[in-house]
């Protein structure tokens, strides 16, 4: 069902009020040619309703020759940022940028939030914005689990489907996703919900099994018959399986990058009002796919870069697999057991 700009506007300004947006300060907003226009209209009302200056900085498309699909997350790393140092500098002027385009795991990302600018990234339809809307329930729990990670050296994983990851951790730091900015230079996604980290460099090993019924972003469909992942030194060494698995390698190869294989982001979903069989009521084209990153109880990893931590990976390629029914411990701490989340007992 279609959301009322009313609706958008309520949700727009309770964000935007969390993120401790004031009279005064100066918002841009990023947008493109795919942005939503309902999205772009209601945040600039937003943002004039509390006093704030507002600017627009609309950027071409550009990778069309590179990316395997519309996708915003299809190709990472060039965006229309890359070499322009004007719409740079407009964005590092910003108190706060609002992102309805995707600017990702990007050099030009890392220079603005470096800046103290606030960047928040909302591209879902407006009634995925609307149920997700983020709380500070939401930041206290995310929080909460981030500083188990924080506090960790070894995430191990493991699952009836035959999932037996150990990942070493420590070596960068645990990251809460909750959904607003309310600190100078941190990014953050409307709607997420989730904590995450990244192994230590070259250290994870052992079997990630994707089962019947997971999902794969950003091909955005559910797994038809297990896909089996070999990990040794950090990296997806073997991806072996059906159809499913064949797809994946001639995706990930296509890039022509060792480094896509290597183990990126790790963690777990913490969103209640994120749904698994959300993803099966969109067109792939629709959506990219929160919904699946961010339900509770996930455990969700990823392949590909880690420049988002600090790490030096930039490869254009980025592959997000967010599993069911896995038992996730950190040094021996069960946190999620068979994808239910531990932190309410």
């Amino acid at each position: 069902m279609s959301v009322s700009d009313y609706d958008l506007l309520r949700a727009w300004k309770q964000v935007l009020t969390l993120s401790r947006l004031e009279p005064g300060q100066t918002v841009t907003i990023l947008t493109s040619a795919a942005t939503n226009e309902q999205n772009l209209r209601v945040a600039l009302l937003a943002v004039q309703s509390m006093g704030a200056i507002v600017n627009r900085l609309d950027l071409p498309s550009i990778n069309a020759e590179k990316a395997h699909s519309r996708d915003a997350l299809a190709y990472l790393g060039t965006t229309p940022l890359t070499g322009n140092r004007a719409a740079i500098a407009a964005l590092k002027a910003s108190d706060l940028v609002l992102d309805l385009m995707t600017l990702l795991f990007s050099a030009e990302q890392h220079e603005i939030l470096a800046s103290g600018t606030k960047i928040l990234l909302a591209v879902e339809p407006p009634e995925i914005l609307v149920r997700a809307l983020p709380s500070e329930v939401d930041r206290t729990r995310v929080k909460a689990a981030a500083a188990k990670i924080e506090q960790a050296k070894m995430m191990h994983v493991v699952s009836d489907a035959g999932t037996d990851l150990y990942c070493p951790i420590g070596e960068f730091p645990a990251i809460p996703e909750y959904g607003f900015v309310d600190e100078p230079g941190r990014w953050d996604h409307w709607p997420s919900g989730f904590a995450l980290t990244f192994p230590d460099e070259g250290k994870a090993y052992g079997t990630i099994v994707i089962d019947q019924g997971d999902i794969l972003l950003p091909q955005k469909s559910y797994v038809n018959a297990p896909i089996r992942i070999t990990v040794e030194n950090g990296f997806a060494t073997r991806i072996e399986g059906g159809t499913d698995a064949d797809l994946l390698n001639d995706y990930m190869s296509a890039f022509q990058d060792p480094e896509a294989f290597a183990i990126s982001h790790i963690g777990w979903g913490l969103q209640p009002k994120a749904r698994w069989s959300t993803l099966a009521l969109y067109g792939r084209e629709a959506t990219i796919g929160m919904d699946a990153r961010a339900y509770e109880g996930n455990f969700l990893f990823s392949l590909g870069p880690n420049n988002e931590a600090g790490g030096s990976r930039t490869t254009a390629c980025h592959i997000d697999v967010p599993l069911r029914r896995c038992t996730v411990d950190l040094d021996g701490e069960v946190v999620v057991r068979r994808g239910v989340v531990l932190d309410k007992e």
